[in-house]
């Protein structure tokens, strides 16, 4: 009779969090830098247009998202260097880093979507063109591209919340050139003075063969 145990096996056991590592590891990489990619980009794209009143007639008005807001491109330079920041600390400077890359992601989708109905842009715009400073921008709308910068903020807070999860099992920076870690260096062998090819060898490295 042969008998079936449900204990699992030691390496399937010690196995599992190497791969969970490893997956968390390559999807926050992904999301980190996608999401930056996407946040810089959707800041220089149109993210309003409309019209001011001028002596000739209706003058047309655009807004990039830059002009809307520098919030969103500011923070995606911060979320890209805090994912590489993520592999050069550890314990709880790991956990620091990571949460200052979950609340990049966080900032960049606030403002993003707060630059949605956002006119001081235009406004000022309009107010150039007619050389009126109370003059406002007429027919607004706006783009897509604000909730594509939001969507680069989700996927930088997704990034990050996977490191604040996952990011004690990810790797970290040799350390062979920190401050402490000097390898040893290796002692002299000695010498036989009986054999003269070891003699010669020693002259060769700088090193008394007699000892004295």
């Amino acid at each position: 009779m042969v008998c079936v145990t449900a204990v699992p096996h030691p390496r399937s056991e010690a196995a599992a969090p190497t791969r969970a590592g490893r997956r968390s590891l390559a999807l926050a990489l992904l999301c980190g830098a996608l999401g930056a990619a996407v946040a810089l980009l959707a800041t220089r794209q149109r993210w309003s247009e409309g019209t001011a009143a001028v002596a000739g007639g209706a003058f047309p008005l655009t807004a990039k998202g830059s002009d809307v807001t520098g919030v969103p491109a500011a923070l995606a330079i911060v979320g890209l260097a805090a994912l590489v920041a993520v592999f050069a600390v550890r314990r709880a400077g790991r956990l620091l880093v990571a949460a200052l890359l979950a609340l990049s992601g966080a900032g960049i989708t606030a403002a993003a979507l707060a630059g949605v109905s956002d006119s001081s842009a235009l406004d000022e715009k309009a107010a150039e063109a007619t050389g009126d400073t109370s003059a406002t921008v007429a027919a607004l709308s706006h783009t897509g591209w604000p909730y594509v910068a939001a969507a680069g903020g989700v996927l930088i807070l997704l990034a990050g919340l996977l490191a604040l999860r996952y990011g004690r099992l990810w790797p970290a920076m040799s350390g062979r050139y920190e401050r402490g870690t000097d390898r040893p260096r290796r002692t002299a062998r000695p010498v036989d003075p009986e054999r003269p090819e070891e003699m010669w060898k020693a002259l060769d490295r700088g090193e008394d063969p007699t000892g004295a």
